[in-house]
């Protein structure tokens, strides 16, 4: 009976730590995903321009050359505060060229630790982001880690805000 105990406490004891260890690295590295109802509506009403960040995309190696498409990005934290940019692209300014970075700053309501990012594309040029990082307002930076190509007119991406909420709460 006392090694199932010790068993028990030991998985849970390793579950905790490994779930605080992703956020304590500020590492996202699971896999994307589409995201079917994401509401942008309810995204807009909220975008109160109060609070700066700095966003850095940097786009695969393996990605087209140059995209054409319309590149969009939301994020936001575990209590409902949502940031929204329509349009991060400049087709003209080669913005999302492969192997390159890009530096965007978005204005948006202040948030707590950024938990979840999603990508929209728009058109048919194709585009393969590597990473996302957000510095947010008031958390520490978070990086999302994609490496893959981005679905056309699906919002693409990560949600680790129920993960997050216990730890930042």
């Amino acid at each position: 009976m006392k090694e199932v105990l010790l068993l028990v406490v030991l998985s849970l004891a390793f579950q905790l730590t490994l779930s605080v260890s992703v956020f304590d690295s500020q590492s996202a590295s699971l896999l994307p995903h589409a995201h079917e109802s994401f509401n942008i509506s309810y995204i807009q009403m909220k975008n109160a321009a109060s609070c700066s960040y700095l966003v850095v995309i940097s786009t695969s190696c393996s990605s087209p050359r140059y995209t054409t498409d319309q590149i969009s990005i939301a994020f936001g934290d575990a209590y409902g505060n949502q940031i929204y940019s329509p349009r991060l692209d400049d087709p003209s300014s080669g913005t999302f060229e492969s192997c390159s970075s890009d530096t965007f700053q978005i204005n948006g309501p202040c948030a707590y630790q950024i938990c979840y990012v999603y990508l929209y594309r728009s058109g048919s040029s194709g585009w393969k982001p590597d990473t996302v990082k957000i510095n947010g307002y008031n958390g520490r930076p978070v990086t999302f880690y994609y490496n893959t190509f981005i679905p056309r007119d699906t919002w693409y991406g990560f949600d680790l805000c129920n993960n997050a909420a216990s730890s930042y709460k």
